[in-house]
């Protein structure tokens, strides 16, 4: 039998469950756990995930508690701030939402971000389900209790720690996304054996027909994988103090170029451009090889993700780095490979070593590694 379910603890005690489904049939039972029939749901989704998914997903709710609102955004990047979280705040409010009562996100990253958020510090901190529709949110951004949103365009600049009290990813609604999504939750993987499981970003180079068709079966692997290494990680560091830090590899430069491209790329996109541009600098430093550097590109290249943009100025790119949350009294923390599989953070990467990896990530600098 696969393995369907992880427990997330924190000092040995659980804390909430990971249940991977190929349906939405088992959410009442795990809902049912919470002990929510005298409680409140609100539904957090936005505009593209409730045509598909909202009235199913209502309707096992309903079964499962007294009442049930929803909240719909408009879907975007552009929509994760505070104007959309007071939104959510007011319509909370207005339908007499208590402490005891309950959110529910459906649907990717940013659903799940902001409704995290907003359940963080709605009467200062109510309980919430992650219910992730995206590869993305699958396998990365609903686990682990980080939650934000984005201001001034500043990504994730406004958040808290918040630990849902449910993850539960149907796998089948992987069926429906576009493939520009797909391969954006798939920089997140890659990512994750990157970092942590060299055998498993192997594992993904040979089944990646099969993971690009969108084979449930290796799909259920490839998301409890990597749902395992972010739970170890998470156990370890809950609040990113020290070992969660190495889950940010790509994000310092990937951050960047999302930002300057006003969010018109995709996160897992910029991320995978970021794990590029880390790659190089690890090389520099004769830690990895260029031909180390050169299947790390193709990898995510072969996994239908962009490994180069254009359009960029390195010195606003540099400027924006030091702007970033990942800052740590001055310096930037960054992310390298002492190989695949084995990263750390280190804080004294230099501008110039920076410039090296951003011109292998942009059109105009050199393309090959």
């Amino acid at each position: 039998m696969m393995e369907n379910r992880l427990t997330v603890c924190r000092d040995n005690v659980p804390i909430y469950d990971i249940v991977l489904e190929t349906s939405f049939e088992g959410l009442k039972e795990e809902v049912d756990k919470l002990a929510l029939k005298e409680r409140r749901i609100c539904i957090v989704t936005d505009s593209n995930v409730a045509p598909l998914y909202l009235e199913e997903v209502k309707a096992i709710l309903d079964t499962c508690c007294k009442y049930v609102s929803v909240y719909t955004f408009p879907a975007g990047e552009e929509h994760k701030n505070l104007d959309t979280v007071r939104g959510l705040y007011e319509h909370l409010i207005l339908e007499h939402f208590d402490r005891k009562d309950v959110l529910a996100a459906l649907g990717g990253g940013v659903v799940g971000d902001l409704c995290g958020f907003s359940a963080a510090t709605y009467l200062r901190g109510i309980d919430f389900i992650q219910i992730p529709t995206t590869l993305l949110s699958q396998v990365d951004s609903s686990i682990g209790g980080k939650t934000g949103v984005d201001f001034d365009a500043y990504k994730n600049m406004v958040g808290a720690f918040h630990m849902p009290k449910l993850v539960y990813s149907n796998l089948a609604t992987l069926l429906t996304l576009r493939e520009e999504q797909f391969s954006s939750g798939m920089g997140e993987v890659i990512k994750h054996g990157l970092i942590k499981n060299k055998a498993y970003y192997e594992w993904m180079k040979e089944h990646r027909e099969g993971i690009l068709a969108r084979d449930l079966d290796l799909c259920r692997t490839m998301v409890y994988e990597s749902n395992v290494i972010k739970k170890n990680v998470v156990e370890l560091d809950p609040t990113e103090q020290g070992e969660r830090a190495l889950l940010n590899f790509g994000h310092t430069l990937g951050h960047a170029v999302e930002k300057l491209k006003d969010f018109s790329m995709l996160h897992g996109h910029c991320v995978g451009m970021g794990c590029v541009a880390a790659a190089r600098i690890s090389q520099l430093r004769g830690m990895i090889s260029e031909e180390t550097v050169q299947d790390i590109r193709d990898t995510f290249l072969s996994f239908g993700l962009p490994v180069a943009t254009e359009g960029l100025n390195w010195q606003e790119v540099l400027l924006t780095t030091k702007s970033d949350k990942k800052m740590d009294s001055g310096s930037i923390k960054f992310v390298l490979l002492r190989e695949a599989g084995d990263a750390f953070v280190d804080r004294t990467v230099s501008e110039e070593e920076m410039k090296a990896g951003f011109d292998l990530i942009t059109f105009g600098g050199k393309k090959e590694a």
